[in-house]
């Protein structure tokens, strides 16, 4: 068995890697890896997503954990990760579990594992657990498990519910009463994730309206990927226009990242939701830091921090890298395209809960409509426009050699446009005078060179693209 963490933890195919027995294995190395860190009194907060069998997973995680002597804290139902994460902070466990896939298509399942602080565990950790499983496979150590009746009478299993407190933490980093005073009319897509019916519960004692939809329970997520980009949106954007709604918000499989979709069914992407929410805490709540922003991620968050004396770092891709950043420095806030997006105060950890309701307050104290606040932004810090695409390549490259052939076959120009540097931060990242940019970025999990472009129009941003895909040709 061959188990390799990817940026945020193991995911794999339902039935054919992604297997109670494997999941066993990784759970027993977990139990190691908790135990060495805190001998005396190890303990860890263990949660699931909607999909098929993560309950079941979850128990299991919990058996094995259990029968380590490690104090187990299950989640009663399907949780967010955001939660999850904030109830390592909160139950102070040592780690934390969260088996879910995320944003990835149902055939798959997935495992995120939690460090003490309530972010992603490091790489450092993460090979750690990789090294203790080969070592007990070499030693043929298998799992131990206990059963969860006997765990929970034992005191080692207890079921818990982490909403509240998770609750109760968002309340303080949003202000609820604006929110309210706005009257806003919202439709909350769970994407069938468990994110299902949040942002409704954290504003139920307000003068928010707020319509469910996607919120069933369907471990199969209806045949879409749980994902909050434009292409899975059609539903949502057709209800919003049907019922004369405010903004749509959509969660993905676990809620830790959020699409946005505009009264006039347009979707705003995490892009515009990042710069508008990081202008609002600037320029409203008078709060300062550093900003974190991913390779990817748009530039627009660079020319609002400079415009208010804030400094920016960029990242590799991966909110592992923020979240390094989030607990080590003073950051305001932190995201990645991807739509993981954090902010001071709250956990090291991306949530399309708290991001949510953060824009719903961006809206209400403006008093404007969304796609007026968007033509605001982009007025005064665009024009941005962006898109991504994946190119499949022939076969495996190593990801250092084909940065290398970017950097030996990088023109003076693009389409006429001059290059003004390029960058290696995580692949090759060329940057234009006219304010574009070009990312070319290697997978590291397969063969897939991923292209993404930032430009003042479409036809710029199709241009750029199109260069990247010629360059992929060459791989």
């Amino acid at each position: 068995m061959s188990v390799k963490f990817g940026t945020d933890g193991w995911r794999a195919v339902i039935s054919d890697t992604f297997t109670f027995n494997n999941l066993r294995l990784v759970s027993q190395a977990i139990a190691d890896y908790i135990r060495e860190e805190n001998p005396e009194n190890p303990s860890v907060v263990v949660g699931f997503d909607t999909r098929f069998l993560s309950d079941r997973y979850a128990a299991e995680v919990a058996r094995v954990m259990a029968a380590n002597q490690v104090k187990t804290w299950l989640a009663r139902a399907d949780t967010p990760t955001p939660a999850i994460s904030y109830a390592v902070v909160n139950k102070q466990t040592t780690a934390g579990v969260m088996i879910t896939a995320s944003h990835n298509a149902p055939r798959y399942n997935g495992l995120k594992m939690k460090a003490s602080y309530g972010g992603s565990a490091t790489p450092a950790q993460n090979k750690r657990v990789e090294k203790l499983l080969e070592h007990n496979l070499e030693t043929v150590h298998g799992p131990n498990l206990m059963d969860l009746d006997l765990a929970a009478d034992k005191g080692l299993v207890t079921k818990f519910d982490p909403a509240w407190a998770y609750y109760e933490h968002l309340s303080t980093l949003v202000d609820l009463d604006v929110i309210s005073s706005g009257e806003l009319r919202v439709i909350a897509d769970g994407m069938f994730g468990s994110g299902r019916g949040c942002i409704g519960e954290m504003l139920t004692r307000g003068r928010t309206h707020v319509h469910n939809i996607r919120h069933e329970m369907n471990p199969g997520f209806g045949g879409i990927h749980p994902e909050p980009i434009g292409k899975h949106l059609g539903f949502l954007m057709s209800t919003i226009q049907a019922g004369h709604w405010d903004v749509g918000l959509a969660t993905d499989g676990d809620a830790d990242r959020l699409g946005a979709v505009d009264a006039q069914g347009n979707f705003v992407d995490p892009h515009r939701i990042f710069a508008l929410v990081l202008r609002y805490l600037i320029e409203k709540r008078g709060l300062k830091g550093n900003v974190v922003r991913t390779v990817s991620t748009t530039r627009m968050i660079d020319r609002i921090a400079t415009d208010h004396g804030l400094k920016v770092v960029e990242t590799p891709v991966g909110f592992n890298h923020i979240a390094d950043l989030m607990v080590a420095d003073d950051v305001l806030m932190g995201g990645e395209e991807s739509g993981g997006i954090s902010i001071k105060g709250h956990i090291p950890e991306g949530d399309g809960v708290l991001m949510g309701l953060l824009l719903l307050e961006v809206m209400a104290d403006a008093k404007a409509p969304l796609h007026v606040l968007v033509e605001d932004l982009l007025a005064k810090y665009g024009p941005a426009q962006y898109a991504r695409t994946d190119m499949k390549l022939k076969r495996p490259v190593n990801k250092a050699d084909m940065v290398q052939m970017l950097l030996d076959n990088a023109p003076d120009a693009i389409e006429g446009v001059t290059i003004d540097d390029i960058q290696t931060v995580d692949g090759v990242k060329y940057y234009l005078n006219d304010g574009s940019w070009l990312l070319i970025r290697p997978s590291g999990t397969e063969p897939v060179l991923r292209v993404y472009a930032e430009a003042p129009n479409d036809a710029r941003v199709a241009a750029l693209l199109g260069f990247g895909e010629e360059m992929a040709q060459k791989a």
